[in-house]
C-alpha cells in the first residue's frame, strides 16, 4: 500500500516498498545501467587488445549477459523482491549463499559509488575548471543521495531521461559513423573495412582472450532490472518487456559502436584513447571532445544514480531477512528506506574524502578488491535458476515467465562464465584481481555464517 505524500514523514514507518516505478523507467533502467562510460570511454581498450576481432570478444559477453538476464528474469518474475539474486541464492543454496551474494553486491556497489562520484567531478573539471574536484565530489554525492531519499518515481524519471540521452548519443554517433564509412561527408573520405580486411586479430586468439575480461565488465549494472522489479506497478509484466527490449538493443548498440570504431581507428590510434571522441574528430565534427566528456559525465552520474539505488534495495532485503541490522530495513516518506540509503551512501563520502586525501591509493585497491564481484554474481544467477526452475518443475509449480531452452542454455551460460574465468587466471592482472575478489568472498561467507550461528544460538536460549 503507498503512503500518500502529505509532505510529513509518517510517524509509523511503512513495512513495504511501494510500487511506482513504471514499466518505461524499468526497461529504461536496464538499458542505461549497461550504457556507462564503460562504453564511451572504455571500448577503446578492448579495441587496442584485439583489433577489430574485439567483436568477438563482444558477442561472446552479449551472449551471457543475454542467459544470464533470462535467468534472472524468469526468477524476478515469480518472486519480485528487492534482494533478488541474493534472495533467489538463498532459496536454491541455503542463507549463508544468499547473504554472501547479497552483502557481495553491496560491498561493490558502495565502493563504485565513490569511484563514479570522483570520476565524473574529474570529467567536469577538465571542461569546466572552476570549481576543485573534491568538492564537485561532493556535491555530486549529495545531489544523488537527495535524488534516492524522495521516492522510487522520482528516481525512476531521472534514470529514464538520464538512459534516453546516452542511447541519443550512442544513435547519433551511429549515424554519424555510418555516414563516414559510406563516404557521405563532404571533404572526408571513407576509411573502408580495410582494418577487417588486412589485419581483422592482430593479436591472435590471445589478444580476442585478453580483450574478453575487459570487455565483460562493460556490460555490469544489468542485473538492477531484477532488483528493481520489486518496485514496478506490474512486476511480470514489466520484467518481461525489460528482459526482451533491453538485451536486443544493448547488442545493437554495443556492437554497432565497437564496429564502427574498429573500422575507423586502426590498433594503436591515440583516438582509442577516447574512440567515440577520435571517430567524430576524424569526421570533422567540432567540439566533439567536449561533447562526448559531458556524454561521459551523464553515463556516470546515471550509474551512480542507479548503483545508489540498488545498493539501498539490497541491504534494505538483507535486513528484512534478518542478516543486517533491524533499522536498515525501516521505511519512511514515500516508502523509501531512508537509512539504507544513508548507510550505503555513507561509505561512498568516507571513500571519497580518503581518495582525495591520499590520491591514487584507496580506490583503486578497493576497485580491485570488487572489481570481479559481477562474475560472481551471474555465476549465482544461472545456479540458483538452474536448482530453482527444476525445484518448480519437479512440484508442478507454474511460471509466469520461463526461460526456454532448459536447461541447455543455462549450463551453456555457465560454460561461457567458465572460460571467462580461466581467461582471467591466465592473465596476471585479472588473476590477482580474481584471487583478491574470492578471500572477500570466504572472508564474507564467514562473517556471514558466524552470524548465523550467533543468532540461532540466542533464539536457543531464549527459547530455554
Amino acid at each position: 500500500m503507498t503512503t500518500k505524500s502529505t509532505g510529513v514523514i509518517p510517524s509509523t514507518p511503512s513495512t513495504t516498498l511501494g510500487h511506482a516505478m513504471k514499466p518505461r523507467q524499468l526497461t529504461m533502467m536496464g538499458l542505461g545501467s549497461a550504457i556507462g562510460a564503460g562504453l564511451f570511454l572504455g571500448s577503446g581498450a578492448g579495441v587496442q587488445a584485439a583489433g577489430p576481432a574485439v567483436l568477438v570478444s563482444y558477442l561472446v559477453a552479449g551472449t551471457l549477459i543475454i542467459l544470464v538476464m533470462w535467468a534472472l528474469g524468469e526468477m524476478a518474475a515469480a518472486n519480485p523482491n528487492s534482494g533478488a539474486f541474493s534472495v533467489y541464492a538463498e532459496k536454491a543454496m541455503g542463507k549463508t549463499a544468499g547473504s554472501t551474494v547479497g552483502w557481495l553486491w553491496w560491498l561493490q556497489l558502495v565502493v563504485v559509488i565513490a569511484a563514479e562520484a570522483l570520476g565524473a567531478a574529474g570529467l567536469l573539471f577538465s571542461v569546466w575548471p572552476l570549481v576543485p574536484v573534491w568538492v564537485l565530489a561532493l556535491v555530486l554525492m549529495t545531489v544523488f543521495t537527495a535524488i534516492n531519499l524522495v521516492g522510487v518515481r522520482s528516481f525512476g524519471e531521472f534514470e529514464f531521461w538520464f538512459a534516453i540521452l546516452k542511447v541519443a548519443a550512442i544513435v547519433a554517433f551511429l549515424l554519424v559513423g555510418a555516414a563516414l564509412l559510406f563516404g557521405w561527408l563532404p571533404g572526408t573520405p571513407s576509411p573502408g573495412l580495410g582494418n577487417f580486411t588486412g589485419n581483422f586479430a592482430p593479436a591472435g586468439w590471445s589478444g580476442i582472450a585478453a580483450a574478453l575480461f575487459v570487455v565483460i565488465f562493460a556490460f555490469g549494472g544489468t542485473e538492477i532490472v531484477s532488483v528493481a522489479a520489486a518496485e514496478t506497478e506490474d512486476p511480470v509484466r514489466s520484467v518481461g518487456q525489460a528482459i526482451r527490449t533491453v538485451l536486443w538493443r544493448i547488442l545493437v548498440f554495443y556492437i554497432g559502436s565497437v564496429f564502427v570504431i574498429a573500422a575507423v581507428l586502426p590498433t594503436g590510434s591515440e583516438g582509442l584513447k577516447s574512440p567515440f571522441a577520435g571517430v567524430l574528430d576524424l569526421a570533422g565534427i567540432p567540439g566533439a571532445g567536449t561533447a562526448i566528456t559531458l556524454v561521459a559525465v551523464v553515463a556516470l552520474l546515471s550509474a551512480l544514480n542507479a548503483n545508489l539505488y540498488g545498493a539501498s534495495r539490497m541491504v534494505f532485503s538483507l535486513s528484512e531477512r534478518g542478516e543486517a541490522p533491524a533499522f536498515l530495513s525501516r521505511l519512511r516518506g514515500k516508502q523509501v528506506p531512508m537509512a539504507a540509503v544513508g548507510v550505503s551512501v555513507a561509505f561512498g563520502f568516507i571513500a571519497t574524502v580518503l581518495e582525495l586525501l591520499f590520491p591514487d591509493k584507496v580506490l583503486p585497491a578497493l576497485l580491485n578488491l570488487v572489481g570481479s564481484t559481477c562474475l560472481v554474481v551471474w555465476g549465482s544467477a544461472l545456479v540458483s535458476q538452474l536448482i530453482l526452475r527444476r525445484r518448480a518443475d519437479r512440484d508442478g509449480t507454474g511460471l509466469p515467465l520461463r526461460m526456454m531452452g532448459f536447461p541447455a542454455l543455462t549450463v551453456f551460460g555457465l560454460v561461457l562464465l567458465a572460460i571467462v574465468f580461466i581467461v582471467g587466471f591466465s592473465n596476471p592482472e585479472s588473476a590477482g584481481q580474481l584471487v583478491a575478489t574470492f578471500l572477500l568472498i570466504a572472508a564474507i561467507a564467514a562473517a556471514c555464517r558466524v552470524g548465523e550461528r550467533v543468532k540461532s544460538s540466542r533464539a536457543t536460549s531464549h527459547a530455554n
